[in-house]
């Protein structure tokens, strides 16, 4: 085996270069997979235009990249499964297993999770925009031939948006609305349609996202920036809808959220947001018996997530707008940030 490969590495604000890295040597309960392809996310986006995501701030080069599929090359000696071979998918978050929300089934909530391609630690954690990644055993998720490279690039975001519906318990038989068209909104879309919701709709600003709500399962596609919004909410729910995924990050359509949901409603908080402090109408939960719930990436949906996605149910193919190698990830991140014409930008590592 090669005992070098190529990385994207960024440096800094908009510096993305292709570098080249030792191959990460087997270290105990870890698998060394030989990537495929790697999905671009909207944290690789912040990184890239911003220097930081949220609160985390780069404090050091690092590789971007944590929605990955690929190929088992080697495993530690012990390791089982999976075997060298085997096409994975690759959960990018390792939690410590052994604290109580680990131990509780709630891993997500993990204080000392590492996320791939992260700068929630200092240093950074590389992720998997790099030939070969070094990742534990457990985080391998096996797929079935129908799931091909970039199918299971895609594994990761619609993780994100079938754990937010679970958050609810069901949406089977509701009316539900996504605020937001990016990819993580339209997969939840996706996802509400496989899982029963009644009435779906989409709000966004946007036209261009909007249509391609309306072609992955949206009912309807709204303006929120239109006079005439809250009418057409009501003509769609009377009384508003029961459940809302708020999948912008954006502060108005969290303000507008509570003003489409109806009594009793549920609004499911997925996207990230900038501010460090936002307000909200905290009576409005209080009178309106309103819920309002977080969705932190994923708990244990992935093995229905594959499940999913290799019967047909759902079709996430729509979404991979375009594919570039990793010679130019510069320009896939670029192409990613421009946010029009393009859903899902993925790179090609083989």
């Amino acid at each position: 085996m090669t005992k070098t490969m190529l990385a994207a590495v960024l440096h800094g604000i908009k510096d993305l270069r292709v570098d080249e890295r030792p191959v990460p040597d087997l270290e105990p309960g870890k698998a060394l997979v030989r990537v495929r392809r790697g999905g671009i996310c909207g944290s690789d986006v912040h990184y890239f235009e911003e220097g930081r995501f949220g609160s985390f701030a780069v404090t050091a080069p690092f590789v971007l990249g944590h929605e990955i599929t690929g190929e088992v090359v080697a495993v530690a000696d012990g390791v089982t499964q999976p075997p060298v071979g085997q096409r994975v998918v690759v959960n990018p978050s390792r939690q410590c297993g052994h604290c109580d929300y680990c131990r509780s089934g709630r891993g997500n909530l993990c204080r000392n999770v590492r996320m791939l391609g992260s700068a929630s630690t200092k240093p950074p954690t590389n992720g998997g925009f790099s030939q070969y990644l070094l990742i534990g055993a457990e985080q391998c998720f096996p797929v079935p031939p129908q799931i091909d490279d970039g199918l299971g690039a895609m594994m990761e975001p619609f993780a994100v948006a079938l754990h937010a519906l679970k958050r609810v318990g069901s949406v089977a038989g509701k009316p539900v609305i996504v605020t937001g068209g990016g990819p993580i909104g339209l997969l939840t879309v996706i996802a509400a349609r496989a899982c029963g919701a009644t009435t779906i709709a989409v709000s966004d600003p946007v036209a261009e996202r909007r249509q391609m709500a309306l072609q992955v399962g949206a009912d309807s596609a709204l303006d929120p920036t239109e006079a005439s919004f809250k009418d057409q909410v009501t003509a769609l729910t009377g009384d508003g809808f029961e459940i809302l995924f708020e999948a912008s990050g954006a502060v108005p359509a969290l303000k507008q959220a509570f003003e489409v949901v109806r009594r009793g409603g549920t609004i499911v908080q997925i996207g990230v947001y900038s501010a460090p402090e936002i307000s909200l109408p905290v009576n409005q939960l209080l009178v309106r018996e309103l819920q309002f719930v977080g969705s932190f990436r994923y708990g244990n949906v992935w093995e229905e997530a594959i499940r999913l996605v290799a019967s047909g149910r759902v079709n996430l193919r729509p979404l991979i707008s375009r594919v570039l190698p990793l010679k130019q990830a510069t320009e896939a991140l670029q192409l990613a940030c421009a946010k029009t014409g393009v859903v899902k930008v993925q790179i090609d590592l083989t």
